[in-house]
């Protein structure tokens, strides 16, 4: 849903790239110290009661973790390890969030709902390892409702919200992020099923008709057994030969008997 403005928010943290470059900073730093933010405020902020004091340095690390694309496009330094560190430091700041809002709920007595929380940590980390899993078997898997930009708002606006004192939006919040990252994995699962289940009916497919195709031009250019027994029958062959043979057998005949063959064949003389 959010991936609409990810061309906007590039160009708008380009230049903050730009100038972070002239620093010795790395993208790699950079992506380190956004997720000890995020995790150091949700684990000391949320279960303390400063929902909305945690929110905002949740949201201002998680704002600053998305430097790194930017400064690694201005240095040229993009590269695997990269994307590896970002994509892992990523699980550890979700599981951060949602696990200090769960400490919260648990210490508040809202125990069914830090279930809930703990729920959406789960089923976002389902999300975020079935793309992982597809892509790494060469299947494209970037479809859902929510991925980890809207995970991270629908969670950390109701929190600040909350903290501000508005009830009941955090609840809202929690369920609703638990329904949609639900759907959005039961969508990632389908396209890959859709992928692999479709590509080898396919290959089935191709498989058979190359095989009827090959069992058609085995019975055009072999004879069959049929073939061959009616090709050994005198009566089959060609009938010039048929008639050739059956004159034979008259003149024989003939021969034998003294007459002479009739239209105005005649017999071979014998000796005198």
């Amino acid at each position: 849903m959010l991936n609409a403005i990810r061309p906007a928010l590039s160009r708008l943290l380009t230049p903050v790239g730009e100038a972070i470059a002239r620093t010795p900073v790395t993208p790699n730093a950079i992506t380190i110290a956004g997720t000890a933010g995020v995790t150091a405020g949700a684990l000391w902020l949320f279960p303390t009661g400063h929902l909305f004091a945690g929110t905002m340095v949740c949201w201002g690390f998680a704002m600053f973790d998305m430097l790194d694309g930017a400064l690694a496009r201005v240095k040229g330094t993009s590269g695997a390890w990269g994307a590896f560190l970002d994509s892992t430091l990523d699980r550890i700041g979700d599981a951060a969030v949602f696990a200090g809002l769960a400490i919260w709920l648990v210490r508040t007595g809202q125990g069914g709902l830090a279930a809930v929380a703990l729920f959406c940590l789960v089923i976002g980390g389902l999300v975020s390892y079935a793309k992982a899993r597809a892509e790494g078997l060469g299947l494209r898997c970037d479809v859902g409702v929510v991925e980890r930009s809207e995970r991270l708002l629908i969670a950390l606006v109701p929190a600040g919200l909350t903290g501000l004192g508005v009830p009941f939006v955090l609840a809202i919040g929690l369920w609703a992020l638990a329904v949609l990252s639900t759907v959005t994995f039961g969508q990632r699962v389908w396209v890959v099923r859709a992928q692999t289940v479709g590509a080898r009916a396919g290959g089935a497919r191709a498989a058979g008709a190359g095989a009827a195709r090959a069992g058609a031009a085995g019975a055009e250019g072999t004879p069959g057994a049929a073939g061959t027994v009616a090709s050994l029958d005198p009566s089959t062959r060609d009938p010039s030969t048929k008639d050739h043979n059956q004159a034979k057998g008259l003149l024989a005949r003939l021969r034998a008997s003294g007459r002479r063959p009739a239209s105005g064949h005649r017999a071979p003389r014998g000796r005198p």
